[in-house]
């Protein structure tokens, strides 16, 4: 259920990225699909009763490696998020150089002022 949710939310940002014509929506559909995908790979790493992966004092390790969350999946996302961020600040960088232009965010009048 919740990773077709996941799945909704995905479809959600792509719509705005492929429907929408304003550069601001398409840029807000970006960072949708972006966190989608960051939730997605959270919860396919998730385990319903599972503890944080440090190893205490007098754990066996067998008992430790069943119950132990893998936290490689939640550095990728940390990771992910930093480069995202970057990403969407060149991105909005771009999209206020071409309101500069051409005074508009219309995708559609950006490409028929070319030149």
């Amino acid at each position: 259920m919740i990773y077709g949710l996941c799945l909704l939310l995905f479809l959600i940002g792509f719509y705005g990225v492929v429907v929408k014509r304003n550069l601001i929506k398409i840029i807000m559909g970006l960072i949708v699909m972006e966190y989608a995908v960051h939730l997605f790979i959270v919860l396919v790493s998730y385990q319903r009763g599972g503890i944080v992966p440090i190893l205490e004092e007098g754990q066996k390790i067998g008992e430790f490696v069943g119950l132990a969350v893998d936290p490689l999946p939640q550095v990728l996302v940390l990771t992910a998020i930093v480069i995202n961020f970057g990403i969407t600040a060149l991105v909005v960088a771009l999209a206020v150089r071409l309101y500069e232009k051409y005074g508009t965010f219309d995708v559609g009048e950006i490409r028929r002022l070319r030149g």
